[in-house]
């Protein structure tokens, strides 16, 4: 059901394949981290206007944890200003087990935009 309110690559058809570029959040972090090591998880929407009338409003973060009976875990929501923050957070993460970071950028014009990145724990 949701999958028709939030955007990605492998989804996209129709006139929303012209937003995916501009729209999609890329997630840049190791491949392989550490059991319990910090590492950081940039996480930027800079290819998209910054104006208030067309911005990236925030950024949600999840890890899905392999084998976890709940999932996701909510790591952290980052709000921007328009014309006064870009779309762009580091974060540190710590992790036991391998998953998948997921990250949510709401368009204010465009809707949910979705990207992962598979971690894995060595």
């Amino acid at each position: 059901m949701l999958e028709k309110f939030v955007y990605s690559k492998e989804r996209a058809e129709g006139e929303i394949i012209s937003k995916v570029e501009t729209h999609t959040p890329e997630i840049e972090c190791p491949d392989v981290v550490k059991a319990g090591e910090p590492f950081e998880v940039r996480i930027s929407v800079t290819k998209h206007p910054n104006k208030l009338e067309h911005s990236i409003r925030y950024v949600d973060v999840f890890f899905i944890e392999e084998g976890r009976a709940f999932n996701p875990v909510k790591v952290a929501k980052v709000q921007f200003t328009p014309e006064y923050a870009e779309a762009e957070a580091v974060l540190k993460l710590k992790i036991q087990k391998s998953g998948k970071i997921v990250a949510l950028a709401y368009c204010n014009l465009h809707g949910l935009w979705e990207n992962y990145k598979e971690v894995k724990v060595e």
